[in-house]
């Protein structure tokens, strides 16, 4: 996959093990209080700058796979503005035309960042 993907620069995949978006932003939080930086100077770029890899960007799409219609406490912090997108189907069963279905669904939506 590594070879395969290695020209690729239009995504990011995160693999996530032993993880947890409440406590990725707990810690954060942590560093945060440990360093010089005032309480009222403390900004979401400041904690998106002290997550585990701030190198990850912001999640634009989340296809969750199983039925399940829940974030199961995935990446909290970077899918506030996230596009949810829900598949019955478990994760081997899930196809390349499931995910040009889900790719088409968020294509045609009309994304408003919450406000921003």
């Amino acid at each position: 996959t590594e070879t395969a993907s290695k020209d690729n620069t239009g995504g990011t995949l995160a693999v996530c093990f032993n993880y947890g978006g409440d406590q990725e932003i707990v810690d954060a939080f942590k560093a945060i209080a440990k360093s010089d930086i005032s309480p009222d100077d403390v900004s979401e770029q400041i904690v998106s700058d002290n997550l585990y890899h701030p190198e990850v960007p912001d999640i634009d799409l989340m296809i969750r796979t199983s039925g399940e219609q829940r974030i199961s406490n995935f990446m909290l912090w970077r899918m506030r503005y996230a596009e949810m997108y829900f598949e019955s189907k478990h994760w081997p069963a899930f196809t390349t035309d499931d995910l040009d279905t889900a790719l088409a669904d968020y294509a045609s939506r009309d994304r408003r960042f919450g406000g921003k």
